[in-house]
């Protein structure tokens, strides 16, 4: 047995009464934690003490949507003013040349970048694998980092000479979908708490794949209790495409699949109604808000606040780094909050006219980082610093530059500038320690992905 004695920070537990405690602490044993509360009142002795007089502590913050392959191909130039279809159509050739080590590689960095911005928990979506590439090879890149991983089994069967938007080369036969998606469940997915690795089925979109592989997913997936997701709802493109070719919205397009319930989760979900927000409260699916995507490709802004109010269940995500092009989910915490105000000036707020209406608080965008996004990956060992949920944490020493004369410690995480962490630590592990990768070399990670970005762009 192991132990990990967290003592004199400012301790910000996302639990239920929404606890700050100054002077507040941790007990772990062995990957869980068994003690919270004030420094004074916690055992005095571990296997290993870190005084943390001086930082925040959160509980550790949970990506619900990525793409990891996309750091290969950032800012590429003909991609960078294309709104989602034609910034698909440029990257989808480039992406073709990818093979196993790529897969790998940019794993490692997207992991890295997420847990400096104090991710502890991240679901990749992986819908492409050209040239032998397999999910198997971001699992096992995510087990060095040592981050807990959601992989999703995503999947493209539907070509462009079908009537979908991908070209042929990077599309799978259904078949073949689906026996990898049952060998990976088998061989991988952990139901316990404290899992480091679940499955996910994830069909890429109702452009990209049929209507029997969405059902026959949704299928294989409830057979072995998994949880489901796709994109859903980015843009307008997308609701015009489902019109013309299903005869339904996409939100009335997953509901004739049998894509709802609490097991399905979708990413982004911009372009919705009342009445389908109130089919996603009914059936407690989940959304995935990727604010700064939704920015880069001018998608539009998902109406969060509508979604809470509802009762849906948000997290949020840092999308693919294509799109974004960065993996700092402490960022995305800020953008969601400021953008949601963005909204609210758009659609005419004002506090003189109705007092009932606020604005997003720094709080409320962090509770989406944290416990919003345990409860869309259906979590409940994450998410919050509670006796018996999982030791993941992260910590920012409040003394440094970004910091002077913020009055408030939680607030000037999200108001500030988006920083780099001090400490992440996932199961009771540093995976960060005074703001260095303690799992993998930063400067060999950044040298051997530049290599590797540089190829796949010569052709």
């Amino acid at each position: 047995m192991s132990t990990l004695l967290i003592k004199n920070a400012y301790l910000v537990t996302m639990d239920d009464h929404q606890r700050e405690i100054p002077e507040g602490g941790l007990f772990i044993r062995d990957g869980f934690i068994e003690q919270v509360g004030q420094t004074a009142n916690l055992p005095n002795t571990a296997d290993e003490v870190l005084d943390l007089k001086g930082h925040i502590v959160l509980p550790g913050l949970v990506n619900t949507h990525h793409h990891f392959y996309q750091t290969l191909t950032r800012a590429v130039p003909a991609a960078q003013d294309a709104n989602l279809f034609n910034w698909l159509k440029t990257l989808y050739p480039i992406w073709a040349r990818m093979n196993a080590d790529d897969i790998f590689i940019s794993t490692q960095t997207a992991l890295a970048e997420l847990a400096l911005s104090g991710c502890t928990t991240a679901s990749d979506h992986l819908y492409l694998f050209p040239n032998g590439s397999k999910l198997d090879d971001e699992i096992s890149a995510a087990k060095e980092m040592g981050l807990r991983l959601h992989a999703s089994r995503g999947s493209m069967s539907l070509g462009e000479s079908k009537g979908g938007l991908p070209p042929d080369s990077v599309v799978d036969s259904e078949d073949s979908i689906l026996k990898d998606s049952q060998r990976l469940i088998q061989k991988y997915h952990d139901s316990k708490p404290g899992a480091f690795v679940q499955i996910v089925l994830a069909p890429c979109s109702p452009f990209s794949v049929t209507g029997d592989l969405m059902k026959q997913s949704a299928k294989l997936a409830r057979e072995y209790g998994i949880h489901l997701h796709t994109h859903l709802a980015e843009t307008e493109d997308e609701e015009q495409f489902c019109l013309q070719k299903f005869g339904h919205r996409p939100v009335g397009y997953m509901e004739e699949l049998g894509w709802i319930g609490d097991d399905v989760w979708f990413a982004h979900a911009v372009w919705v109604n009342a009445e389908e927000i109130k089919v996603f409260a009914k059936h407690h699916c989940g959304v995935a808000h990727c604010p700064t995507s939704n920015m880069r490709l001018a998608s539009g802004i998902a109406p969060i606040k509508e979604y809470r109010a509802a009762g849906v269940n948000v997290g949020l995500g840092v999308d693919g780094s294509a799109s974004n092009d960065g993996s700092h989910l402490l960022a995305e915490v800020r953008q969601a909050m400021l953008m949601s105000r963005v909204k609210e000036g758009i659609t005419g707020y004002s506090l003189s006219t109705d007092p009932n209406r606020k604005l997003m608080t720094a709080r409320e965008a962090l509770y989406l980082g944290t416990r919003g996004g345990a409860a869309v990956l259906g979590r409940n060992d994450i998410g919050s610093l509670e006796p018996g949920k999982c030791a993941d944490f992260f910590a920012v020493n409040l003394n440094r530059l970004e910091f002077a004369g913020m009055h408030d410690p939680v607030a000037a995480l999200v108001f500030g500038q988006p920083v780099r962490v001090d400490y992440t630590v996932v199961g009771g592990k540093f995976i960060v320690k005074e703001g260095q990768l303690v799992t993998a070399g930063e400067c060999k990670l950044v040298e051997k992905h530049n290599r590797a970005s540089k190829r796949l762009l010569a052709g």
